[in-house]
């Protein structure tokens, strides 16, 4: 186990997860500029590690996941660049989640709102304490959750979000399970070990197999379904050539788990 401890991110790597705590708990694990930023620059050292295949971000204190921006930075005498700026960098660290060559999965305990709750969607997958809870709530100080919108609308139907950004109200975990922005509720004393169970079980696979599908899966999404079987077509060589795909199907054969060579041998393009 190898664990560095940061000012804003705690950093904890077990073999082919590696774990994010979003460590400002006394400001609600809020993401003040400089968390944005760190966490972005953290992905993107991650993103070009191939012994990692899962990553899981979490909120350190257990009693609020992300609250969101820090509306602390946001006083009523920034001007519209400063908004425009902090909303840019925000969302390039929600799509580097997107593009990130490993599985990010959200262990979400106590609350998620505004981009917090945006985190929770953009991950691929996201295990929630029975006890959390969820939140758009801009519109009760007369802002609408607009980028948390974006987020949101590519994880949860259309009447469920409008539900949320238009009434601002705090949901039960139920209801996030109900609706499709967590995978999973775990009772608050299992919630680590059983997002531990599945960042495991995923990062047992092939590292390359695991980029090759997620980046497949999203792009396909934006695609007319015949463009989407074309594109998917195309990419089934590609994945049967490669050496985990032989090797996997070896293994299958031979009653034996196989032994990945993963993304170290994947020639990016």
């Amino acid at each position: 186990m190898i664990e560095v401890q940061q000012d804003l991110l705690i950093k904890r790597q077990e073999g082919a997860v590696c774990y994010l705590t979003l460590n400002r708990p006394e400001s609600g694990n809020s993401l003040s500029r400089a968390m944005i930023t760190e966490l972005h620059k953290t992905l993107d050292e991650l993103a070009t590690n191939a012994d990692i295949n899962v990553i899981v971000i979490g909120g350190a204190g257990g009693r609020i996941f992300c609250a969101g921006h820090d509306l602390r930075e946001f006083d009523v005498n920034k001007d519209a660049e400063f908004y425009s700026t902090v909303s840019s960098e925000c969302s390039a660290m929600m799509q580097a989640i997107l593009k990130q060559p490993q599985i990010v999965i959200a262990s979400v305990e106590g609350i998620a709102t505004a981009a917090g709750c945006q985190l929770v969607a953009t991950c691929d997958l996201a295990i929630s304490s029975e006890q959390a809870k969820f939140a758009t709530p801009g519109v009760n100080i007369g802002l609408w959750c607009l980028t948390p919108m974006v987020g949101l609308s590519r994880t949860i139907g259309r009447k469920h979000l409008m539900q949320m950004l238009a009434g601002g109200r705090i949901h039960d975990a139920n209801f996030a399970f109900r609706i499709g922005l967590v995978n999973q509720l775990a009772k608050a004393n299992s919630l680590t070990s059983e997002v531990k169970l599945l960042a495991d079980d995923i990062a047992s696979k092939s590292g390359y197999t695991l980029a090759l599908g997620k980046r497949a899966l999203y792009q396909q999404m934006e695609m007319t379904v015949s463009n989407a079987y074309e594109y998917a077509g195309e990419l089934v060589a590609r994945n049967m050539l490669h050496p985990d795909a032989k090797e996997g199907i070896k293994g299958f054969l031979e009653k034996r788990e196989p032994s990945w060579q993963g993304r170290k041998s994947e020639e990016e393009d």
